[in-house]
């Protein structure tokens, strides 16, 4: 009876081990087949149920059973749809209703009719920044709402006054911004830097450039002439 019983135990332990590994052989087909251009070097089954860790091209990520979703640096990929479930979520989750920014607090720059709009957060002193304002500098039909948000150093603040105390605050920009040249106002007026900071905080507005979209939609980063295009005609059309 004890031979049985430990024949019928280890039948069962081996039944589980094949199973699982071809289970975790069938994840890695699939992988390979959705995903040619990437090799797979392992899939194992993590403590939680139906979900597998796979290791390919020198990162870890994650996926469930039917290779419908990954899960990658902390975000979730359709595989099918090829998208980011995660970043999708963000941007619904962090916009913020155009009219509800304090416009009042930024300076505005606007180019031929205007009709389109953009705010954006910027600091001085941020390389991002600069290579934005040669994109935004290509663009036509625009009215773009400067927020200084000096977080980068002590001279980003001094900076951020000089632009705002400047008889005129969108060319002591544009000559800081695109020709490198500082601004010669004295900082001394009153500025709303420390109510846009601020706010910024508020609103986890953590790094520059940070842009906002007419629909509300943020969009973190210096984004390329095609994109910004993009962003701006879907947020007319809505």
């Amino acid at each position: 009876m004890r031979t049985v019983f430990l024949t019928a135990v280890l039948a069962v332990f081996g039944w589980i081990g094949t199973s699982a590994f071809a289970s975790e052989a069938a994840i890695k087909a699939a992988m390979q087949k959705k995903y040619p251009q990437i090799p797979v070097e392992s899939v194992v089954k993590t403590p939680l149920p139906g979900i597998y860790e796979v290791y390919a091209n020198g990162q870890l990520l994650y996926t469930d059973e039917k290779v419908a979703y990954l899960f990658v640096n902390g975000s979730m990929i359709d595989v099918d749809k090829k998208t980011n479930l995660t970043e999708e979520r963000m941007t619904r989750l962090t916009a913020i209703r155009f009219d509800q920014l304090p416009l009042d607090l930024a300076f505005k720059k606007v180019r031929g009719k205007g009709t389109r709009k953009v705010a954006y957060f910027a600091d001085p002193n941020c390389g991002f920044c600069k290579r934005f304002e040669q994109t935004l500098a290509a663009v036509e039909d625009l009215t773009i709402y400067v927020f200084l948000y000096p977080i980068l150093s002590p001279d980003s603040i001094e900076k951020s006054k000089a632009v705002w105390c400047s008889k005129d605050r969108v060319k002591a920009w544009d000559d800081l911004m695109l020709n490198g040249t500082a601004p010669t106002a004295a900082g001394t007026c009153t500025t709303p830097i420390d109510k846009i900071l601020a706010f910024g905080k508020q609103k986890n507005v953590s790094g520059t450039p940070t842009l906002f979209f007419a629909d509300g939609q943020r969009v973190p980063g210096a984004i390329p002439p095609e994109q910004l295009e993009q962003r701006l005609a879907a947020a007319q059309s809505k």
